[in-house]
């Protein structure tokens, strides 16, 4: 019972919805005569809206903005559904009850859903609904899960140990790889996380095989130095074809909601910033250097093809300055420039660009064609980042990865998260990079320079 707790999450998150439902749709209209039909309408639309939305799919390590945006859905869609059924119903009910009834269904069924999540995460931290797991080969990647375990405790999984065949000296080693199968037998582990770096291909194979033989979960831990990509098992007929990446905004619906977010931004930004700060820019800018207000730039874009990027100039004309980034203490950055870089003023014009259509709002920062030349050595999927347009500001830039590469893990970390934004899009982390990005350009950043 302790474990399998699991078993009732779906059913007692719909059996809240249905209840709330049924209440608030028997409440407003508690004046009126409802016929079974109309109960029976109401339930089945939410059930069958709620299996294309997936709200009731998530897992223990769900993200709240996921399971948000899925009801966000949810909602959207009953009501659309509820209001065709109201149209073609008896005219007794009455209007301002359905759209007091919609909202109250919506603010109910969401607290009930975040009270539900937070109840659930109290749960197992009292120590139920929990997963027993072990480790197999022991290196970083995997002392970083590891963390993760014992440090998110709410998420329910209790770490006992790890078998390596060499690292033996840490905490909680429970022995050589050949001892792993007999201890899990005996200790009722439902979850083995392997190291790919660590084992070998045999290994890998027999513990997958002995996972699916005893009904134990095998999930593998890729070294954080490599960048793996999203896979997907697609059947034509009954044959199994690997995709490789699966990305968001291949998808035509998401393309457009980007767009449009794109349009509205960039149109907001450039009438009510822009028109106004370009001209006192201008005679600042003039007053300490030579040159045009505007900074062009060629930079790589979508699917790799060159645009111009636009900035307002920070630096003082220069025969270097589409060969070498700014370096910390740059000479060739004026006074004003200086302040526009610390603050990322010189970015806004990249707006026009949005506008425009060579840029989105957020997405990978578009790179200098001689960078791009460097980084593709050094990173493999390099070239991945331009699946998608290029963003005024992106993932890696709110995680500390922007400006100047000091080393290589610089670039290695700024692709792993330009990859992961590409693969991961939603609107919500769009907004959620808008709002840091923001936050971190009032408080200052130590690379902004």
């Amino acid at each position: 019972m302790q474990k399998r707790f699991s078993i009732f999450i779906i059913p007692i998150s719909i059996l809240i919805h249905l209840t709330i439902l049924n209440v608030g749709f028997y409440y407003f209209n508690k004046e009126i005569f409802l016929s079974s039909w109309q109960i029976v309408y109401i339930n089945v639309t939410w059930l069958l809206i709620a299996y294309f939305t997936k709200i009731y799919r998530f897992t223990r390590y769900s993200k709240i903005p996921e399971i948000l945006k899925n009801l966000f859905f949810q909602y959207v869609i009953f009501s659309l559904a509820y209001w065709s059924f109201y149209a073609l119903s008896d005219q007794n009910l009455v209007f301002k009850h359905q759209v007091k009834f919609l909202v109250f269904v919506f603010i109910a069924i969401t607290c009930t859903r975040l009270l539900y999540i937070y109840a659930l995460r109290r749960y197992r931290l009292g120590g139920y609904n929990y997963r027993n797991v072990v480790v197999l080969g022991k290196n970083n990647s995997v002392d970083q899960l590891i963390n993760f375990f014992n440090t998110r405790k709410e998420f329910g999984y209790h770490y006992k140990g790890y078998f390596d065949d060499i690292n033996s000296a840490k905490a909680n080693y429970l022995g050589k790889l050949n001892q792993a199968f007999d201890y899990i037998k005996e200790n009722r582990i439902d979850e083995i996380y392997c190291s790919l770096s660590v084992l070998t291909n045999a290994q890998i194979k027999e513990v997958i095989n002995f996972g699916d033989q005893n009904v134990i979960t095998v999930k593998l831990v890729p070294d954080s130095k490599e960048l793996i990509s999203k896979t997907k098992v697609q059947y034509y007929g009954f044959i199994p074809v690997l995709s490789i990446r699966e990305l968001p905004l291949e998808k035509p619906i998401n393309k457009i909601y980007k767009r449009l977010f794109d349009i509205v931004f960039s149109s907001l930004v450039i009438v009510g910033v822009l028109s106004w700060l370009t001209p006192i820019l201008y005679v600042l800018v003039k007053m300490e250097t030579k040159g045009d207000l505007f900074f062009k730039q060629i930079r790589e874009g979508l699917g790799g093809e060159p645009f111009i990027c636009y900035k307002y100039r920070s630096m003082g004309v220069n025969h270097l300055a589409d060969k070498i980034q700014a370096t910390k203490n740059d000479t060739r950055v004026t006074k004003i420039g200086s302040f526009l870089r610390k603050s990322s003023i010189d970015e806004l014009p990249q707006f026009i660009n949005v506008l425009k259509g060579e840029m989105s709002v957020v997405g990978p920062r578009p790179h200098m064609l001689s960078q791009s030349e460097i980084f593709k050595k050094i990173v493999d999927k390099y070239m991945v980042r331009h699946f998608v347009k290029p963003g005024v500001t992106g993932l890696a830039q709110v995680k500390g990865y922007r400006g100047e590469i000091i080393t290589d893990t610089d670039i290695i970390n700024r692709i792993k998260y330009d990859i992961f934004y590409i693969e991961n899009w939603n609107f919500y982390l769009d907004l959620k990079i808008i709002y840091l990005t923001v936050k971190n350009a009032i408080k200052g950043e130590e690379k902004a320079y």
